[in-house]
């Protein structure tokens, strides 16, 4: 399913994984280009566009991914469109969406008590504007029900390789993978993004590799402004300009991450708030709650489940 804007990656990449799937499956993938209405539909990429037929009159519904992008924001407005989904995921066996997608679910009603993801940029929007949804910013993508969320663009891929292997086993959705060349499952967990990568800032980079390294020492403004060659007020300024965040939240952010992979592998809190530099679980806690919406214990479940 596509709209006026749309990233056309996040059409392309799933229509490209199920072409190569059924290749191998003989049969078990028919893809149709769907939108309001029957035409070519303009992606966000200047002078690239996709035939589409109306979703109206395609019947037989499996699958139903609704792509992300730019146009999204008018998309998820636009009740005409919203009726239209809400119409074909009712037919369909799951529905899913790729990126911002996730926003036109949400407003189409079909997210409504769900945990869901989107890109990481835009997963703090998502959870504003629809507070009943359980947004997970740092996954690839999830599965709640028959409904299917993931990630930024390329994350649509790794959705459809997930689809193809519920519906025909890892080794097809591998051999997909590998003629694709790209990953069957990403190495590294399911994390969506390094927090490194959020603090990403030429003059700082260096710093914040070393703070990821020292979670369990003292991080204060003093000790990192000594480190980085500043007065501590002039770093402090010149930190936040560059990053975004203060240097206390860029720490937070840091051991948050680090302290979520060892969730993954177990162990007590509070040996875990010992070796991220939390050292208090409750403090630990308060910061997990600030970041992900949710207690480390909730998100321990949660990982086990994904």
């Amino acid at each position: 399913m596509i709209f006026p804007g749309f990233q056309i990656l996040d059409a392309a990449g799933p229509l490209a994984a199920f072409e190569v799937a059924a290749r191998h499956a003989r049969g078990a993938y028919r893809v149709r280009v769907a939108a309001l209405q029957a035409g070519l539909v303009a992606s966000s990429a200047h002078g690239a566009a996709m035939a589409a037929e109306a979703l109206s009159r395609v019947r037989d519904i499996d699958t139903l991914i609704v792509a992300g992008g730019n146009g999204t924001r008018a998309a998820f407005g636009d009740a005409k469109l919203l009726n239209a989904i809400v119409r074909a995921s009712a037919r369909a066996r799951r529905t899913a969406s790729v990126c911002s997608g996730a926003f036109i679910l949400a407003a189409a009603g079909l997210l409504e008590g769900k945990r869901a993801t989107t890109h990481w940029r835009r997963a703090g929007d998502l959870a504003r504007l629809f507070p009943n949804v359980r947004v997970d910013a740092d996954c690839i993508h999830i599965q709640d029900g028959d409904i299917w969320t993931s990630a930024g663009i390329t994350a649509g891929i790794d959705l459809a390789l997930a689809m193809i292997a519920a519906d025909l086993g890892d080794k097809l959705a591998e051999d997909t993978a590998r003629e694709m060349v790209v990953y069957a499952k990403r190495p590294g967990g399911q994390t969506q993004h390094s927090a490194l990568l959020e603090l990403d800032a030429p003059r700082f980079n260096e710093l914040n590799a070393w703070m990821r390294t020292r979670l369990k020492d003292d991080l204060s403004v003093e000790r990192l402004a000594a480190k980085a060659g500043m007065s501590p007020r002039t770093f402090a300024r010149a930190y936040a300009a560059e990053t975004g965040v203060t240097p206390a939240k860029a720490v937070a952010r840091l051991r948050v991450e680090a302290a979520r992979a060892l969730l993954r592998r177990g162990g007590a809190l509070q040996e875990i708030a010992a070796k991220t530099g939390f050292h208090d679980p409750e403090r630990m806690r308060r910061a997990f709650v600030r970041l992900y919406g949710a207690p480390p214990a909730a998100l321990r479940r949660t990982l086990r489940r994904a």
